[in-house]
């Protein structure tokens, strides 16, 4: 088991990749919402329009994103996380552009938003298994603490400066702000010296469809990491559809003012900060197996809580405390998930794991949130609301009773790894949080 008590070096290399990682997240605070604002007072959006611009975007960016994990598996990470960066920068920097011409479309958002979708999933992957190159074993739980921590300081600080800046500015500002912070982010990544590890060479040149299943295969042939798969897979995906749900509640039914929407979730979001800098520490105090059930059951039985606001300080007291604990326990979670993960995929694999494991997570909570806006159009919100999080209460029955590395049998089932070219290292996103660290505000993980 991996010494978690002594804090190792991460090294100069993960110092500016966290920098990069650190500058677009708060880009991305920044311009948290931003899409939505644009897509209602400039092109006229209705609501069916908004929630399509949310999970199309997501949706069709996990499909174009399917050939990926092969690509990835047998080519050096950070060029593609350098380039992921510039086409992100450069599909965001087209819609203030096309605003300022007075040709913005809604489906010009559309298009930027399915193209960032599908560089994110890249970038994360590349990430992920970059960071995996760079940080020794026993650091990797520092790492994604860092990163986790990260994300939850520019949650907690961007949206309210973001707001901020679109009412001084106009609505198109914080887009700008978004895309030049993933310009920092490459020249931050462009910025590491340190060479990066060979690909393990590719044994047949001819990349082959069964490629593109390796990454499921795998995970289901892992008894862990398959009950984790599904687990955080299923309690992302009913989490994050609740999430436009309750604003509607809120802002809509229950009247809240806007200010104290923001105020709710930016007080919520410290427990990030909190749990995030304590994953480390509860880790090796309690170990990882009794961490990841502890909080992987805690943080599926905080939603049901919100079936119970009610307008006035009692209802925001009850969405500050039942989304505080939401995020303190995912924030614990997800540092300690994330080490895990990387740990315990092979380091021929890992392009392609990740990428079925984004694209999974990406294409679920797609068809989760418009699922649950159709249900919340029949029954109202609050019984939508109610529904998932009774589901959620069934989902630690998925976690793993205790933490296992791959059996030999069930590696001798997989599929050969197809040897690389001459291309250099695959890897994994690292940013918020593939923590999986991915670049959305969001508790999940």
């Amino acid at each position: 088991m991996v010494n978690i008590r002594r804090r190792p070096k991460l090294g100069e290399a993960f110092g500016w990749l966290w920098a990069a990682y650190a500058v677009s997240a708060y880009g991305t605070g920044i311009g948290f919402g931003a899409f939505s604002v644009v897509a209602i007072t400039v092109s006229g959006a209705g609501s069916a329009e908004v929630a399509a611009l949310s999970s199309a975007g997501l949706a069709m960016g996990a499909l174009l994103a399917i050939p990926l994990g092969p690509w990835l598996e047998f080519r050096a990470k950070r060029p593609v996380m350098i380039a992921t960066d510039a086409v992100r920068f450069a599909a965001l920097a087209s819609i203030p552009l096309a605003y300022w011409l007075g040709v913005l479309s809604f489906a010009q958002l559309l298009l930027v938003a399915t193209v960032t979708a599908a560089a994110k999933i890249a970038f994360t992957v590349a990430s992920g298994a970059y960071l995996r190159t760079i940080v020794p074993a026993d650091g990797l739980l520092v790492a994604t603490s860092r990163l986790e921590s990260t994300t939850w300081s520019a949650t907690v600080v961007g949206p309210p400066v973001g707001g901020a800046a679109i009412g001084l500015l106009g609505p198109v500002t914080t887009i700008v702000i978004d895309a030049t912070s993933y310009l920092l982010s490459a020249l931050g990544i462009a910025a590491i010296r340190q060479p990066e590890q060979p690909p393990t060479p590719r044994t047949t040149s001819a990349r082959r469809w069964s490629d593109i299943a390796e990454g499921w295969r795998y995970i289901l042939a892992h008894r862990t990491l398959r009950r984790l798969f599904f687990n955080t897979v299923l309690v992302n995906g009913l989490i994050m559809a609740t999430e436009p749900l309750l604003s509607v509640m809120m802002l809509s039914h229950l009247r809240f003012p806007v200010w104290q929407y923001g105020l709710a979730f930016a007080v919520a979001c410290v427990g990030g900060l909190i749990g995030s800098r304590l994953a480390r520490h509860v880790a090796a105090h309690y170990g990882e197996p009794t961490v990841l059930r502890m909080f992987g059951t805690l943080r599926a039985c905080w939603p049901l809580g919100l079936v119970f606001i009610q307008p006035g300080v009692a209802g925001l007291v009850i969405v500050m405390a039942t989304e505080f604990g939401l995020i303190l326990c995912a924030s614990v979670f997800n540092p300690v998930f994330a080490a895990y993960r990387l740990n315990n995929i092979d380091a021929d694999r890992h392009a392609r794991v990740l990428t079925a494991w984004s694209i999974t997570t990406g294409t679920s909570t797609a068809v989760l949130t418009m699922s649950w806006g159709l249900l919340a159009q029949v029954a109202g919100p609050r019984a939508a609301i109610g529904l998932a999080g009774i589901l959620l209460l069934g989902t630690p029955f998925l976690l793993p009773r205790k933490l296992t590395t791959p059996e030999p049998a069930s590696r001798a089932d997989l599929a050969p790894s197809p040897p690389a070219r001459t291309d250099a290292v695959g890897h994994r996103d690292s940013g918020p949080l593939s923590l999986p660290v991915e670049r959305l505000p969001n508790k999940t993980r």
